[in-house]
């Protein structure tokens, strides 16, 4: 199983289930654990830890 297969899994998942609302949340949710993800051990980092 690759990673796209669990993506489309998902999704299918929130149709079926009509929870469509929550993929706006789950993809915020990834994007910012990325950003945290990627700045940590960076120059970055203390002006990220600003803004939250």
């Amino acid at each position: 199983m690759g990673k796209l297969s669990i993506i489309k899994e998902f999704w299918d998942f929130l149709k079926i289930r009509k929870k469509i609302w929550l993929a706006p949340i789950v993809i915020v949710l990834l994007l910012l654990g990325l950003i945290i993800v990627a700045t940590s051990n960076t120059a970055l980092a203390p002006f990220i830890y600003a803004l939250f």
